[in-house]
């Protein structure tokens, strides 16, 4: 496949959701504590999104192809869309939750059809590099994303944020209609047709290298609650113990951003020439650093430092746990693999902000801090020590099962 067709058909639509998402970074926290001062309830609301995508995850990739990758990727887009441009209109914290839980619906079929479609048609030797442009692009999107939702919000209403992003949205869903093909081709296999076929490749899989596969997926979860633990800590921190406005918050996210998105492509020759560990390790562990550091936060630059810190730990790592997904996916089965790596993912990114949520409400948010830190400690450890490096030749790149 050509680079231009990869630009269009995935690179731009992922461009145009995540700075959609980026608007709700700083303002979706803010807007549910206004309804609900609850920190317990305001994670449950910010997990909703992965919430979502958590019940499809399986179902999801039962049916990518059957209705196929373009019909997937276009229904996911337009749901998202939907879904977010309608966050301002109920002042009710439980339909923003319904919300939010109806968008991660869309955001699995989007994430899971254009996974699936890097990891076929583009070659395993390049495959690292463009899923990290693919990574990268979704930090750009968090980059612009916050402080312009924060200004919005501020200078506005957040409901304005809220109709801006899901403006965004519907851009994402034309420029997929437009350019998305029809039929992906193919290179690393032919398609297995029958589903109870495909299903007995992934159990082969998962039995011919179950220690591989089980450690891969538990970093995996730890690398996600990080990751999406600290999307409502620092916000959290910023807004209720050090007194910062949305807009200042977003740009303390925006900044911290700018290095995360700086470094895909560091990241992505990183996996391809020396591995995929030797990019996803220092990550995890620059990113508990920056968490365990976040109870010092005292002001707006300490705050702005720290998250610098995590977003610099973050770009490290940008795209290491999908290329190792991808990696693992056996072929003639990749959807329904996928599927579960991506169950595995949406799990950590629910209870990321969960755990943050509950333990800062039992605890406060320092005890919160310390507890996020604790589990990229887990996710560098389990990467370092359990799971295989797949880069080599000789890795974890699972055969189909009458092969």
């Amino acid at each position: 496949m050509h680079r231009r067709d990869l630009i269009l058909a995935v690179y731009l639509p992922t461009a145009l959701l995540a700075t959609a998402q980026g608007f709700l970074l700083a303002t979706l926290p803010v807007y549910a504590s206004k309804l609900n001062s609850n920190y317990t309830i305001v994670s449950l609301v910010v997990s909703g999104l992965a919430l979502g995508s958590l019940v499809t995850d399986l179902p999801a990739g039962l049916v990518l192809q059957r209705i196929g990758l373009k019909r997937a990727m276009v229904i996911g887009t337009g749901l998202v869309a939907i879904c977010t441009a309608m966050l301002g209109v109920p002042d009710n914290i439980g339909w923003v939750f319904a919300l939010r839980l109806a968008a991660g619906v869309g955001t699995t079929l989007w994430g899971l059809s254009r996974h699936s479609f890097i990891a076929q048609a583009i070659p395993i030797e390049e495959r690292g590099r463009s899923i990290a442009v693919f990574g990268g692009i979704n930090r750009i999107g968090v980059f612009a994303g916050p402080a312009l939702g924060g200004y919005i919000g501020n200078w506005f209403s957040l409901e304005a944020a809220f109709a801006a992003a899901g403006l965004l949205g519907f851009a994402a869903l034309i420029v997929a209609i437009r350019f998305i093909p029809s039929h992906v081709p193919a290179i690393h296999a032919t398609l297995v047709h029958n589903r109870s076929e495909r299903w007995e490749i992934v159990r082969h899989s998962v039995r011919t290298h179950g220690r591989d596969v089980g450690a891969a997926g538990l970093a995996q979860l730890f690398a996600q609650m990080i990751r999406q633990g600290r999307q409502l800590l620092i916000p959290l921190i910023g807004a209720d113990l050090i007194g910062l406005n949305t807009a200042q918050i977003g740009l303390v996210m925006t900044i911290a951003a700018i290095l995360d998105m700086s470094l895909f492509i560091p990241a992505g020759y990183v996996m391809d020439h020396f591995g995929r560990k030797c990019a996803a390790v220092p990550s995890f562990l620059v990113m508990a650093a920056g968490v365990f550091l976040l109870p010092l936060a005292d002001s707006y630059v300490t705050l702005m430092g720290i998250a610098i810190l995590i977003g610099f730990g973050n770009g490290l790592g940008s795209g290491t746990m999908m290329t190792l997904g991808a990696d693992l996916a056996p072929v003639g089965a990749t959807g329904e693999f996928l599927g579960i790596w991506r169950l595995i993912s949406d799990i950590g990114q629910v209870l990321g902000p969960l755990a943050v949520g509950v333990l800062a409400s039992q605890l406060g948010l320092h005890g919160s801090a310390l507890a996020l830190a604790g589990i990229g400690l887990l996710a560098a450890g389990t990467l370092s020590f359990l799971v295989r490096e797949t880069r080599r030749p000789h890795a974890v790149v699972a055969e189909p099962a009458n092969s």
